[in-house]
């Protein structure tokens, strides 16, 4: 697991994923009114494991406010049904996902409109991809985008493959 402070209550956490067999992202963002975390993967193995949950059992306990989970893309429900779960949090998806969502994590989910500011003063905006959104963090001008801006091997960004776009969608 590799963590990398962003900002002042902004981290990028990433962490082996078993079924892409690769690392993906995750964040934490420490909000006055929320503790948001952004398409989260607890890390698998137990060492790992138990140093996540120790930091974020401490970060939670001193931000006390509430925990809410972001997912911008249904594939990326990975462990937010084991964190709303252990925090009392909520789960907040856009509309369009709900279901997937849902059906994933075993957790019912709020959910809100590309467009709507959600707790924490995020911003859920529109993506090409009906059940996709990314999302803008204000306070530090931070997007957190899911599978339509990808990682390139050289280190940059790349636009999602269009065959991961909806037919009449550039």
């Amino acid at each position: 697991m590799e963590v990398v402070r962003v900002a002042e209550g902004l981290w990028r956490w990433s962490t082996h994923h078993a079924e892409w067999r690769h690392e993906v992202g995750c964040v934490y963002y420490e909000a006055a009114d929320a503790v948001v975390l952004i398409d989260p993967l607890v890390p698998e193995e137990p060492p790992e494991a138990a140093r996540f949950w120790e930091a974020l059992d401490r970060d939670v306990q001193r931000a006390n406010v509430p925990v809410h989970v972001y997912i911008t893309v249904f594939w990326h429900a990975r462990s937010a049904g084991e964190i709303v779960r252990r925090y009392g949090g909520h789960l907040q998806v856009t509309s369009r996902a709900r279901a997937a969502n849902e059906r994933r994590t075993g957790v019912a989910a709020g959910v809100f409109r590309p467009g709507d500011t959600l707790p924490g003063g995020i911003e859920a905006l529109e993506t090409g991809r009906g059940t996709e959104v990314l999302y803008w963090i204000p306070q530090h001008r931070a997007l957190v985008a899911g599978d339509v801006i990808l990682g390139a091997d050289d280190g940059g960004l790349r636009l999602c493959p269009e065959s991961w776009l909806p037919d009449g969608v550039d």
